[in-house]
C-alpha cells in the first residue's frame, strides 16, 4: 500500500473531525482478555451505563454529536441507553458482538458476528447501522476478507485500521487517510489518526495515547492533520477511560494494568478541552464527505 494524502481547501469554519466512542465495559477490553473470560461478564459489576451517561452530558454541554461504536452484547443488556444515544442525535454504529478481534475469527464467524451485532443495535436504537469499527482496530493484512463481508452486508464505511506498528494492533502499510479497500465498491475505510514526525508515523487518534501523553501532543497532531494536510482527524476513546473508580483486575499483567489504569482521573477534563478546541461531528457524516472525494481517494486492492 502507498501513503496518499491529497490536500483540499479548508473552509473558514475549519475541518470537522470525527468524534467516536468505543462502547464496551471495563472488563471487555483487550488488555484483560486473558484473565477475564467471556463467561464471567454477566457476573461482574457493569459500569457502562453510568459512564456513557456522563459522556452524553459532556457532549450535550459542548453541543457536539459523535458516533458510538457499540458492542452488540452491551446493546442487548442496555437497550434504553442505546435508544437515548440515538435520540440525542448521535450515531449508533457496530463494534461487533463481544469484542472478538477479527483475526481470531474465520470468515464465516466474522460474517455472523457483524450480522448479529447489527440486528441488535438497529432493534435497540431504531436507527440504521451503516458503520463498523473492529475491536482493537483488528482489520489488517491478515484479514482482507473482512471488507468483502462488510460490503456484502451493506455497510457504508469502516473505521477499523490503525496505520502504525504497535505490539497490540496495527497495519503499518495502510494509508493514513480514507481509502477504498475494494475495487468497484463504495465501501470506505477511514483509519484512526496518525501524525508524522521525522518521517515516522505517530499514533495520535485517542485512547491510551491521549490519556497518557500531554494534551499538547494531541493539539499539535490534530492541527497538523487539519491545517497542514487539510484532512479530518479521527478520534476515539472508551467509556471506562473516564471512570477512575472502576474495579481493579487482580492477576492482570503489569503492562496491561499500566495501560488501562494510568491517568484515568485526568481523562474527562482533557476530553472537555479537546471537544471545545476543535470542531467535531459524526463518523457517518464524515464518511459521506470522504466518499464524495472519490476522485482523489486511493483505491487499494486487499484481496
Amino acid at each position: 500500500m502507498t501513503d496518499a494524502s491529497h490536500s483540499f481547501a479548508i473552509d473558514r469554519r475549519g475541518v470537522v473531525n470525527g468524534l467516536s466512542v468505543d462502547v464496551e465495559d471495563w472488563f471487555q477490553v483487550g488488555a484483560f482478555e486473558r484473565v477475564i473470560g467471556r463467561g464471567e461478564w454477566d457476573g461482574l459489576a457493569a459500569r457502562v451505563e453510568r459512564n456513557v451517561t456522563e459522556i452524553l452530558d459532556m457532549f450535550d454541554a459542548a453541543e457536539v454529536k459523535a458516533t458510538f461504536f457499540t458492542l452488540g452484547w452491551v446493546a442487548q443488556r442496555n437497550r434504553a441507553l442505546i435508544r437515548r444515544i440515538a435520540e440525542g442525535g448521535h450515531e449508533i454504529a457496530s463494534h461487533g458482538w463481544d469484542h472478538a478481534r477479527v483475526h481470531t475469527l474465520d470468515r464465516a464467524q466474522f460474517a455472523e458476528d457483524i450480522r448479529k451485532a447489527r440486528i441488535e443495535l438497529e432493534d435497540a436504537s431504531g436507527t440504521q447501522v451503516t458503520g463498523y469499527r473492529a475491536p482493537s482496530f483488528s482489520i489488517d493484512a491478515r484479514t482482507p476478507w473482512a471488507y468483502h463481508e462488510l460490503e456484502a452486508q451493506d455497510y457504508a464505511y469502516s473505521s477499523s485500521v490503525a496505520p502504525i506498528a504497535h505490539d497490540h494492533y496495527g497495519w503499518r502499510e495502510a494509508p493514513r487517510f480514507a481509502f477504498r479497500p475494494l475495487p468497484g465498491s463504495a465501501l470506505v475505510e477511514i483509519p484512526v489518526t496518525t501524525a508524522t514526525f521525522a518521517g515516522k508515523r505517530l499514533a495520535a487518534g485517542g485512547g491510551g495515547f491521549f490519556r497518557v501523553l500531554p494534551y499538547g501532543f494531541s493539539r499539535w497532531a490534530i492541527r497538523q492533520v487539519n491545517r497542514r494536510e487539510g484532512r479530518p482527524a479521527i478520534f476515539y476513546f472508551h467509556p471506562w477511560e473516564i471512570d477512575p473508580d472502576q474495579p481493579r483486575v487482580a492477576g492482570a499483567p503489569l503492562r496491561s494494568r499500566l495501560r488501562h489504569y494510568t491517568k484515568l482521573d485526568a481523562m474527562a477534563d482533557k476530553l472537555r478541552q479537546l471537544i471545545r478546541e476543535f470542531e467535531w461531528g459524526r463518523m457517518d457524516q464524515l464518511a459521506r464527505r470522504e466518499a464524495a472525494r472519490a476522485g482523489d481517494m486511493p483505491r487499494e486492492r486487499v484481496a
